[in-house]
């Protein structure tokens, strides 16, 4: 039985690896796609960020693509500015892999609605 929620194509991710390219000048890797989608989310452009600031924008990033997901829904903004989610439904029992190309299908669907909406 696949436990997987979603469909996961690994054509769509590497073609999303490739439109990201002339932002980083190199393919990102998940953690970079999620902390792009943290500053994206964050609304505040691009920045310098401390290391701190980096993995709670790979949190907001996660948070986003969960959401997607009904598994996370947004909450606030804090004084600063940061976004914050709740979650409101459980994680299924997913592999290291499975949790991966969870997240990878979910950011494809996120970078096609943002391409879509500009």
């Amino acid at each position: 039985m696949n436990k997987l929620p979603i469909e996961y194509s690994e054509d769509d991710w590497q073609e999303l690896r490739q439109s990201l390219f002339p932002l980083l000048n190199r393919k990102p890797d998940l953690n970079a796609v999620l902390f792009l989608i943290g500053v994206q989310e964050l609304g505040q452009g691009p920045k310098v960020f401390s290391k701190e600031q980096k993995q709670d924008l790979m949190h907001i990033g996660t948070c986003v693509l969960l959401s997607q997901l009904g598994y996370y829904e947004f909450e606030k903004k804090d004084f600063d500015g940061w976004p914050h989610w709740k979650k409101v439904l459980e994680l299924p029992a997913l592999t290291l892999a499975e949790q991966e190309m969870m997240l990878k299908s979910e950011a494809v669907k996120y970078f096609k609605q943002v391409l879509a909406s500009e």
